[in-house]
């Protein structure tokens, strides 16, 4: 049965925390903990409290074994960007767009 845990709006941008999803997809729930504890990461601390979070959802459920969970899917898709300006020479301005990231994740048994 599948199980999910959603984090929104987390500022870090997709693509880095995509870097770290690649990693982590299809393996068991508790190795990928493992994994995403020792990398050194911002994206692995996040992703790794979305997988505890997961797990502890499928933990509420009486039907699940959650020694048999595994990640099935991770999404990361793009929230809301803050925009910023910084000054640049002559009086011209550039704008900084400060990404953020909405993470799903879903385990499963196997």
């Amino acid at each position: 049965m599948e199980v999910k845990a959603v984090a929104k709006y987390i500022r870090i941008s997709p693509q880095k925390a995509r870097l770290v999803a690649d990693v982590i997809r299809g393996m068991d729930a508790e190795e990928a903990l493992t994994t995403l504890r020792f990398m050194p990461k911002k994206a692995a601390t996040i992703l790794r409290k979305v997988v505890e979070s997961a797990v502890a959802n499928a933990d509420q459920l009486d039907t699940v074994d959650v020694d048999t969970l595994y990640i099935k899917q991770i999404l990361i898709d793009g929230g809301p960007m803050l925009k910023r300006f910084s000054p640049r020479a002559q009086g011209r301005a550039n704008r900084i767009l400060k990404r953020s990231s909405h993470i799903t994740v879903v385990v499963d048994e196997k």
